[in-house]
């Protein structure tokens, strides 16, 4: 798909991992649709990037019924990026039966409605993109990280079905998955730091990648180096081994510092 010209609708467009998504579209020639909570940073945004015919829709997506609103008012969205989320860092008795559900609602439920809300209108058309940013946690499940890690796993697998559902009908179905990013993302919002030698990636990185997915109808790209990448791939292959790693000393540690980071984002 060529980018130019094409309506896109971008959820948790303020975030950092956000951001460098809309201006990798922008770059591309995308007209943006931009979501998430605050008005004044969403318009701000805007003015921002390269391009022109920039629009906002603030929502809330914890809100019940919020993703079936904004659907409602992006129409002729031709591209989704799902890329709204919550951390749900933490043991899940740290979790209200609320926050649990807020979780839920805003990493999975959302993503979901807002994809059965868009493609049919982008089948009549015989083209479009929906777009699902996951995370290298949706393969390989951490200490403190069971809800988000839930969220992350269901979202792969709608996508992945999904995606056999629509290819035969023109629409494209891709899955982002970035690992440990600096200066956005989990670590850097939590204030903490990833597991030593592991590596990072930059928020540049991940809307080259996001733009790239779109582009090509890829299946799923991976934001990662190597370690990660070679980490998530053994969790898929033997989860048993994978756990017992990640429940180690180093891993229970930069754990436990994303989950006090985020404390009260769950909220």
């Amino acid at each position: 798909m060529n980018l130019s010209g094409r309506k896109a609708l971008l959820t948790g467009a303020t975030g950092g991992l956000g951001r460098a998504i809309a201006a990798s579209l922008a770059e591309r020639g995308a007209v943006l649709t931009l979501s998430a909570r605050n008005r004044e940073a969403l318009e701000a945004l805007a003015a921002e990037l390269p391009g022109s015919g920039h629009s906002v829709l603030p929502a809330d997506l914890a809100e019940p019924d919020a993703a079936e609103r904004l659907a409602a008012e992006a129409v002729g969205t031709e591209i989704l990026i799902a890329n709204a989320g919550l951390p749900g860092s933490g043991k899940v008795d740290d979790f209200s039966p609320e926050e649990v559900k807020r979780a839920l609602r805003v990493n999975l439920e959302v993503p979901m409605l807002l994809a059965r809300a868009l493609y049919p209108t982008m089948v009549e058309a015989g083209s479009g993109q929906l777009v699902f940013v996951a995370s290298l946690s949706g393969k390989a499940a951490s200490p403190r990280s069971s809800i988000y890690n839930a969220t992350k796993f269901g979202l792969r697998g709608f996508a992945l079905g999904l995606r056999a559902d629509l290819i035969p009908q023109g629409v494209g179905v891709s899955i982002v998955s970035p690992g440990f990013i600096r200066e956005a993302g989990m670590f850097a919002d939590a204030g903490s730091k990833p597991p030593p030698g592991m590596g990072t990636a930059t928020p540049r990185q991940v809307g080259e990648a996001t733009a790239k997915a779109i582009e090509k109808n890829k299946v799923e790209v991976t934001i990662a180096p190597l370690p990660q990448r070679f980490g998530a791939h053994l969790a898929l292959v033997s989860p048993a081994l994978s756990v017992k790693v990640q429940s180690g000393k180093a891993g229970q540690k930069a754990a436990e510092a994303i989950a006090e980071g985020h404390s009260s984002d769950k909220r």
